[in-house]
């Protein structure tokens, strides 16, 4: 058997007549995944209630048997932990709900290798993460674009990131943004049901396409309230794909106030969003509902607009 790591006994249930081992170990080991247990199982890392090595995650289980299982130690990851300020919305053992402010990019990547919200979170949970896939790292299992706020749920175990990952396939998760846009939209509420893919001229945005080229897309809107020559909208996602809201609502004739990518600024706004130094696309990740993973809880959270767009929103009042 592979030396080193943390070795706990997992008791099988009574009732696990016929059950695959690694379904049996993972009812017994809650903070583990199914997917990670075979391949503790096949690493040889599980002993059976003999003491005999088993490699096979389909062999049959002992029903009530105790079985020694050898957790590595989670490997490193390979961004470094930064001590930068988080809003933590909600924590335990599993998972965390954090309300990200805008201009903080979720993911290291080209441009941005430091500074992350997972470098944040790496610093953050230090010696609490128990490894996703093997390796110490928050499971990110969806994002929101760098200059967009607003609630994001991140995993801290195997078994939740599994979980998240399940339900966001799923689209069972409950996301409400918060957008400003040019016009009013007319009808007031309705469906944007449009794939998204690249756009072929333009790598850096994304484009409604026609076929097979793109995946499905689907934005629910709700007008809120008007404005100047706007309106503040509420957008569900029934999917979620990358820039999903900004190109909906463009593609509606109403694109986000201050989007630098799908939008052009109106002469009514132009001025207003001069003085207020506005940036960035007005769009906020508001609300997040979820069931937990692992204690099967359904979690709701509420995020209040930013202060930006707050400003934003009294400046385009009528």
């Amino acid at each position: 058997m592979t030396r080193g790591g943390n070795t706990i006994t997992a008791t099988l249930a009574t009732d696990a007549i016929g059950w695959r081992l690694d379904r049996a170990l993972a009812a017994a080991v809650p903070t583990l995944s199914r997917e990670r247990l075979k391949a503790l199982i096949s690493s040889g890392r599980v002993l059976d209630p003999n003491g005999q090595l088993v490699r096979d995650p389909a062999s049959k289980a002992v029903p009530g048997g105790d079985y020694e299982v050898t957790i590595p130690e989670p490997e490193p990851a390979h961004n470094q932990p930064q001590a930068i300020a988080l809003e933590i919305v909600h924590e335990d053992e599993h998972l965390l709900v954090v309300d990200k402010p805008a201009g903080m990019v979720v993911h290291p990547a080209a441009g941005n290798y430091d500074g992350t919200l997972v470098n944040a979170l790496l610093h953050h949970c230090a010696g609490r993460l128990s490894g996703i896939g093997g390796v110490a790292r928050p499971g990110i299992v969806h994002r929101i674009d760098k200059d967009t706020s607003g609630l994001l749920v991140v995993a801290k175990t195997d078994v939740a990131h599994e979980g998240l990952a399940s339900q966001f396939a799923r689209h069972s998760i409950d996301r409400r943004y918060q957008a400003i846009v040019a016009g009013v939209p007319n009808p007031t509420a309705g469906k944007v049901d449009a794939p998204l893919a690249r756009s072929s001229a333009n790598r850096q945005k994304m484009a409604i396409v026609e076929g097979d080229r793109g995946k499905r897309a689907v934005t629910h809107y709700a007008m809120v309230r008007t404005l100047r020559e706007a309106a503040l909208v509420e957008c569900r996602l029934e999917t979620g794909r990358t820039h999903q809201v900004r190109v909906h609502m463009t593609s509606l004739g109403h694109p986000l106030i201050g989007d630098p990518v799908y939008g052009r600024t109106r002469s009514a706004h132009r001025e207003l969003l001069k003085r207020l130094n506005f940036e960035r696309q007005a769009l906020h990740a508001a609300e997040l509902g979820f069931i937990h993973p692992v204690s099967r809880e359904n979690l709701s959270f509420k995020s209040a607009i930013p202060s930006d767009m707050q400003e934003l929103l009294s400046g385009l009042s009528v």
